[in-house]
């Protein structure tokens, strides 16, 4: 079954939504969290979607901050500079190129440098618009990132469309008062307001006032 949004704005998450960076992003945080005693599953619920200093304030709550802030500017580090295994989610290339003349931005809890690095890694686009870790001062699931994100297209929350796929950023994304589009098969688990497979299942139909999304 198809469906149809009209809309006037995208606002993209990074990982997981446009680039596939799950080898890297639990290989680091397994190596992390294994000195302080913190099983896997603990660290799959949590680190997905956030930035890192938020995850690490969540496991370890009785830590100073400043040493979550200081090991997440390390965890960045050495994000950049492992690639090893991102690659492009199916239908992200064609996405990006079908919203090139609309207004649309990235919202990624990643810096610019890991921003960058991802997406080349991919072999993806970066756009002219993204709200990145160095434009907010909370993390998802808090709505701001992607209000920065509306605001800076000149769009009303209420005329964007999220693309999400983990917990922090669907509800992030339902905060803001947007319409978020699932994307991947663990995204039902957060309830967006619609669902996909992937990419491959979205069509951008550009019209007089904005476009169309059809999903499906």
């Amino acid at each position: 079954m198809t469906e149809t949004i009209r809309a006037r704005a995208v606002l993209l998450d990074m990982d997981g939504t446009l680039v596939d960076s799950t080898a890297v992003v639990e290989r680091l945080w397994f190596a992390w969290a294994e000195p302080h005693g913190i099983d896997r599953e603990t660290v799959l619920s949590v680190v997905h979607g956030r930035q890192g200093h938020q995850s690490m304030a969540i496991m370890l709550p009785e830590r100073d901050h400043e040493i979550n802030l200081r090991e997440n500017q390390e965890m960045l580090a050495t994000e950049t500079d492992d690639v090893d295994g991102v690659v492009a989610i199916a239908g992200a290339a064609a996405l990006l190129k079908s919203v090139e003349a609309l207004p649309h931005s990235i919202v990624t809890s990643a810096d610019v440098a890991l921003m960058n690095a991802r997406m080349a890694a991919a072999g993806l686009t970066v756009p002219q618009f993204a709200v990145t870790a160095e434009n907010v001062s909370a993390s998802k699931p808090h709505p701001e990132g992607f209000l920065r994100g509306a605001e800076l297209l000149g769009v009303d929350p209420a005329d964007c469309v999220v693309f999400e796929d983990s917990g922090a950023g669907i509800q992030a994304g339902l905060a803001a008062g947007m319409r978020v589009i699932g994307v991947g098969k663990h995204a039902a688990e957060h309830h967006p307001t619609y669902l996909v497979d992937d990419l491959t299942q979205v069509a951008v139909i550009p019209t007089g006032d904005g476009f169309e999304l059809r999903i499906g």
